[in-house]
């Protein structure tokens, strides 16, 4: 039987995702007294087993908030809810879905008069202990309507400080997405800051370098704190191969950046470092070398045989 919600009620909200991400915003809403059914179909931890009964389980009208990963699994889910929920509901997308997908998913279900928000959510696992960045898209009035949520979500202080309503639909994904780029280009500059010092044998401690630099300099962040963190560990990361994935929001932004003639070189060196990283043997430096041979006979290195 569906209930209405009273304007003294606790706030209430459904999420649909409990992977790492979402776990974590769940308890955390909870420790800030807002009452979540979570769903997930493979999560030994969802509150409800399906959708539908998520969305009985909810107070009119009903907010929902999507974490599952962006593209097909996005518009599907949105596409049951849409089936599902009242007029006069809200669904929130909070995964990295393209800022290009969020224009159809809000006319989808404006047909249904169901609000949608798409918001940037950053600060990884964690997040539950700091709180989240939140870079938020859509109407001013479902905005505020959400405000409790995002304000349970984002980090202790000033607003304005941890969270920001973008503009329209969409904008809020795509400031995640340039979010996400610079962060490719922040992490490569210090990875190669790295390789710098470990290639000084007369350096005596590389980690208490970078560690040094954590307070006071110019180069000092959250992602340096981590880098010297996972040094501390694994010095010579030895540990681990440079096999390095991408989730996609890169090379969205620099597909944004040709399409719009902005010279993003920083940003997309730093994407095209991740495909080098999966090469076991570049086909362009072989094409390099053969190509050094043929017009100077520069000599080039075979490949070693194998026993």
């Amino acid at each position: 039987m569906r209930t209405t919600r009273k304007e003294t009620d606790t706030v209430q909200i459904g999420l649909i995702g409990l992977g790492r991400m979402g776990s974590n915003m769940r308890e955390r809403w909870r420790s800030a007294q807002i009452d979540v059914i979570g769903y997930d179909y493979i999560s030994p931890d969802s509150d409800v087993p399906s959708l539908e009964d998520l969305v009985l389980a909810l107070p009119t009208p009903r907010i929902v908030w999507t974490m599952v990963p962006a593209g097909e699994a996005t518009r599907k889910t949105i596409t049951q809810l849409a089936d599902l929920l009242d007029a006069g509901d809200l669904v929130i997308d909070g995964g990295n879905s393209h800022y290009t997908d969020d224009s159809d998913l809000a006319e989808h279900l404006a047909a249904r008069s169901i609000g949608y928000l798409d918001c940037g959510v950053s600060g990884g696992v964690w997040g539950k202990q700091y709180g989240y960045g939140l870079m938020v898209g859509g109407d001013s009035n479902d905005v505020q309507r959400a405000m409790p949520l995002f304000d349970a979500l984002r980090p202790q202080g000033l607003r304005d400080e941890g969270f920001v309503h973008t503009g329209p639909v969409g904008t809020g994904h795509f400031a995640k997405m340039v979010h996400n780029s610079i962060e490719y280009g922040l992490m490569q500059a210090y990875a190669e800051g790295y390789e710098l010092l470990l290639s000084n044998t007369d350096l005596m401690d590389t980690t208490a370098i970078m560690r040094a630099w954590t307070k006071g300099t110019v180069v000092r962040s959250w992602l340096l704190e981590l880098l010297v963190s996972a040094l501390e560990r694994d010095p010579q990361l030895a540990d681990i191969t440079g096999h390095t994935e991408d989730s996609g929001e890169g090379r969205w932004a620099i597909e944004y950046a040709l399409s719009h003639a902005v010279p993003a070189t920083t940003l997309a060196n730093a994407v095209f470092a991740r495909f080098r990283s999966r090469q076991p043997d570049s086909p362009t430096m072989k094409a390099v070398s053969a190509l050094r041979q043929q017009f100077g006979g520069h000599a080039t290195q075979p490949r070693p045989t194998s026993a």
